[in-house]
């Protein structure tokens, strides 16, 4: 649904795997053989990719202050299972957490969120807040307090709704 320019490291990841659902058309891409190598998925890891797809929909949300869509397995409980490590360069010393099993997608998110944790960026992305959207965008806005995942089509629905609304009553 985004124009927007994908969310940075890691966390593209996150934002990919939340917007594998078109909420609006109901299309999933982990239905697809293509959708699901993009993150390495077999057939039958497709139900836990979409219980932590919509885990990640619900802190997203509360990331742009909105209550969960639905009841989830909670984030927390689902990424509790994947380790992470630290690696460290011995060229430059710098160090960076890593999935302990590099393949499971589970472990490359916790790794992704981690990052953005040290990064400050994980409450950057976000979740839009149109109920029918919930496209998940990096908010780029100086304050940190954008709302949809697109100004030009979400945003726009919701002003036009607004002012129909104001103009009926």
């Amino acid at each position: 649904m985004s124009e927007r320019s994908p969310a940075p490291g890691g966390l593209e990841l996150v934002e990919s795997l939340v917007n594998t659902l078109d909420i609006e058309s109901g299309a999933d891409s982990l239905d697809t053989a293509e959708g699901r190598a993009r993150f390495g998925l077999a057939e039958e890891d497709v139900p836990g990719a979409r219980e932590l797809r919509e885990s990640l929909r619900v802190a997203l949300l509360a990331h742009a202050g909105h209550p969960p869509h639905r009841a989830v397995t909670p984030l927390g409980q689902l990424l509790a299972a994947s380790p992470l490590v630290v690696v460290v360069d011995a060229a430059d010393g710098s160090a960076t957490l890593a999935p302990a099993e590099a393949a499971p997608l589970p472990s490359r998110i916790a790794a992704a969120i981690a990052q953005a944790l040290v990064e400050g960026t994980w409450t950057r992305l976000k979740a839009c807040e149109a109920v029918d959207c919930h496209w998940a965008y990096y908010d780029r806005s100086p304050a940190g307090r954008g709302r949809w995942c697109s100004m030009q089509v979400c945003g726009a629905r919701a002003k036009m709704r607004r002012y129909r609304a104001k103009d009926a009553g």
